[in-house]
């Protein structure tokens, strides 16, 4: 079998590789929308990942930091700002993505304390490639590092939260995140969900579909029915939303598990459009069923040796 096909990429894609720089054009406006969720914990939402904000008299607390753009940084600093009297001293990493890492710098260097799972720093720390969008990050500079690192589960009590970390093993990478605020009833799941729509699977990453699906078993494990959901992408979210997305998760996963065990090439697998029912409901964002699917099955068909080039630390 062919384990690998090539699909034309979409205009989000392109965005993520940064072959078409989002910021290339200085004249383009970038909002940062504020959301509170509760007395302290808020949802901004700017150019990439979905970001948490806790607000505390220990300091801010942040859950990603989007893209690597300094007047981005400062726009988000900025909205810290109106709802914090104090900055941002430590911020969580939900996997290693630039849409998600690439303000850590510009924080660190304000005086952020950066933590994130063990397999986030050692993605960061060397040149990478990303499967299905032809992009090649370069290490990321020191500054930008998390200097706190877990492997299992780790919590931090922080001005008053108690903030759970829990690693979700090979789901959207091999590093992500799931994070509850378990007073405020928020819970994080970074880029395990893309709301609404067909996710991205980081599969050179240690990215896989059933670790996607045991990513959303954990999450609602974490959870319970007034839990407010921030995705990686995509809308605030609910639990039913979670429900829903995992059982399109399930589908996808049992519909390309069907071809891939009769020999079916990527190519023919694409083309016998397996997730046609679903396509409707999930097809409408920046993944579109034909890349979707070639991701699950690329996922499904690698050798366990051609998952990574890097050790994975569970």
């Amino acid at each position: 079998m062919n384990p690998r096909c090539k699909t034309a990429p979409s205009m989000i894609l392109i965005l993520l590789a940064g072959v078409a720089p989002l910021f290339a054009q200085e004249q383009r406006e970038i909002d940062v929308r504020t959301t509170r969720l509760s007395e302290n914990v808020y949802m901004l939402a700017g150019a990439g990942g979905n970001i948490a904000l806790l607000a505390g008299d220990d300091g801010a607390l942040l859950v990603d930091a989007d893209y690597e753009h300094e007047p981005l940084s400062a726009k988000i600093a900025a909205a810290v700002g109106e709802v914090s009297d104090e900055p941002v001293r430590m911020l969580i990493n939900t996997h290693w993505h630039f849409d998600h890492v690439g303000g850590n710098e510009f924080f660190h260097e304000a005086g952020a304390t950066i933590a994130a799972h063990a397999n986030v720093r050692e993605r960061m720390s060397q040149d990478q490639d990303i499967a299905h969008i032809d992009a090649h990050p370069p290490a990321s500079p020191p500054a930008a590092l998390p200097t706190i690192t877990y492997t299992t589960e780790m919590t931090m009590h922080w001005s008053g939260e108690e903030v759970r970390i829990v690693h979700a093993p090979l789901a959207h990478t091999d590093g992500d995140s799931l994070i509850l605020f378990r007073k405020a009833n928020v819970l994080h799941v970074g880029d395990v969900c893309f709301a609404g729509m067909y996710p991205f699977l980081d599969v050179n990453a240690g990215g896989t579909i059933d670790g996607m699906i045991g990513a959303m078993d954990r999450a609602l494990e974490l959870a319970n029915e007034k839990t407010k959901v921030i995705p990686g992408h995509g809308p605030l979210s609910t639990v039913a939303d979670l429900r829903e997305y995992r059982a399109m998760l399930i589908s996808t996963r049992d519909a390309v598990r069907a071809l891939v065990k009769q020999d079916k090439t990527c190519e023919e697998t694409v083309a016998a459009k397996p997730t046609k029912a679903l396509d409707d409901k999930w097809g409408g964002g920046g993944f579109g069923p034909d890349i979707w699917v070639e991701m699950v099955y690329d996922a499904m068909t690698r050798k366990p040796d051609d998952r990574s080039r890097k050790p994975i630390k569970d």
